[in-house]
């Protein structure tokens, strides 16, 4: 059964950082394109992060370069996006996705954690 699961969602204050983490199992997660993605309420969801799976290149959405950071642990099929300088427009639930795709379109991943609430707040 393919599953993915989300944690290291919570509340931080404008400027801090929080680490999500992103389990597989039921699958190999280097096999797939990887991505972070996010929905604020009353938005589409859009992708933050992801990691192609025809180069392994990524392709950072323009808010969030230079601040968050994805990475790979092939030994623990886990993927991990480290987010730093967060600012209030960051609040979201943040979902992690597996699919085929070159770029981060949520249209090209058809599988997906159930989600990781972040809120940036003071």
């Amino acid at each position: 059964q393919v599953q993915l699961v989300e944690s290291g969602g919570g509340l931080v204050q404008p400027g801090g950082s929080l680490r999500l983490s992103c389990s597989a199992s039921g699958f190999t997660l280097d096999y797939y394109a990887i991505g972070w993605f996010r929905q604020a309420p009353g938005k589409v969801r859009e992708g933050v992060v992801c990691i192609t799976n025809s180069d392994g290149s990524t392709n950072y959405a323009n808010s969030v370069k230079g601040r968050f950071t994805i990475s790979r642990d092939n030994a623990k099929n886990t993927v991990y996006l480290q987010m730093n300088s967060l600012k209030p427009e960051d609040t979201a639930v943040y979902y992690c996705g597996a699919g085929d795709g070159e770029y981060c379109d949520p249209a090209d991943f058809g599988s997906w954690g159930q989600g990781t609430q972040v809120t940036v707040s003071s």
